[in-house]
């Protein structure tokens, strides 16, 4: 039987294609024990508005602190950012068809006070795969102690796993060795998404946006459309 890894690092209420790297896999390895990347999805994400694309993002305490991990990194709680998160969603997605039967997943987590944005981001996460149907096994990289760096140490992390498939985003393409793979008979694929449009309030599409955009404007539906099993009907 044919294992599929994927292996990403966590993202704050995350992306469409992020969800659907999870369907395709058999196994979704966290990353939590690389470098944080100060510009990177991992403390934010982007909602559809009125006048267009916001950002919402977690506050969190970088600054003096060099090669910090990504399981490692502390929110600065001292802005009241659940709140304004919270406010956000609400008045954004409140006319939305779904809103009422999702909203209160974020009513929960978000009026928790949360010490590690890894926590924060694996809540979200766990919740999401539940929510979607995915139930997939999820572990932590870090889990793993493996000791070596780059391709090989997403090698030996299929290894670990018997896996003999290893999907990786788009954006490998510019740095893997795939190479290393053949070597070790693991099948390297990329993910390829194509983004789907769906329904969503304010007018004209905005592709990328954080999975709670799809999540409350297509409910149920929002698994298969993710995942280019259904098409869905776009309303103007």
């Amino acid at each position: 039987m044919s294992i599929t890894v994927v292996i990403l690092q966590p993202g704050y209420i995350p992306w469409l294609g992020f969800f659907d790297q999870m369907y395709k896999s058999d196994t979704f390895v966290i990353l939590d024990d690389v470098q944080y990347d100060k510009h990177g999805w991992r403390n934010r994400n982007r909602i559809k508005t009125a006048q267009g694309i916001q950002w919402m993002t977690v506050p969190v305490l970088t600054s003096g602190k060099n090669n910090l991990i990504i399981k490692d990194v502390l929110i600065d709680n001292r802005t009241g950012w659940q709140k304004k998160h919270l406010k956000s969603i609400e008045q954004n997605y409140k006319k939305s068809q779904f809103f009422k039967e999702y909203f209160y997943i974020f009513e929960e987590i978000l009026s928790k006070e949360w010490k590690y944005l890894i926590d924060l981001d694996m809540e979200f996460i766990y919740r999401l795969n539940a929510i979607l149907g995915l139930n997939r096994k999820i572990i932590f990289a870090s889990a793993l102690n493996i000791k070596t760096d780059k391709t090989e140490r997403l090698i030996n992390i299929c290894q670990i796993l018997n896996a003999d498939s290893y999907l990786t985003g788009d954006a490998a393409k510019d740095y893997i060795e795939k190479d290393k793979f053949d070597n070790n008979n693991i099948r390297l694929e990329f993910h390829n998404y194509s983004h789907p449009t769906y329904k969503q309030l304010y007018g004209k599409f905005m592709p990328f946006l954080s999975i709670v955009d799809l999540l409350f404007n297509n409910g149920g539906e929002s698994l298969e459309i993710l995942t280019g099993k259904k098409l869905a009907i776009m309303k103007t």
